[in-house]
């Protein structure tokens, strides 16, 4: 089981990337613009820099929705191989057989 800390940090920050998101996108499409002046583009880059670093989607880690570990994630399931494994193994996620050979 992962840290409690780390994972309501994590919870956090996909709260501020939703709220934070337009605002992000708008100020990105007016820097990559060639055609504004360049003052413009560096106001926005500066209005940019001013909001929360948490704000944007690369710092979201994804984690398993049963126990919050950060790595072997399978995004199509949302659980780590570990969690799928035992959930698998008694019988609880659909089409998941232990295989024997």
């Amino acid at each position: 089981m992962a840290k409690t800390s780390a994972v309501e940090k994590n919870k956090r920050r996909r709260k501020l990337v939703g709220q934070h998101a337009a605002k992000r996108a708008a100020l990105k499409a007016i820097i990559m613009n060639q055609s504004l002046s360049i003052e413009e583009r560096f106001k926005a880059t500066l209005k940019l820099a001013d909001l929360p670093r948490d704000g944007s989607k690369t710092r979201v880690r994804n984690r398993c929705e049963v126990t919050g570990r950060p790595r072997a994630f399978y995004r199509k399931l949302g659980m780590s191989r570990i969690a799928l494994r035992d959930l698998g193994n008694s019988g609880k996620v659909p089409g998941i057989v232990k295989s024997s050979w």
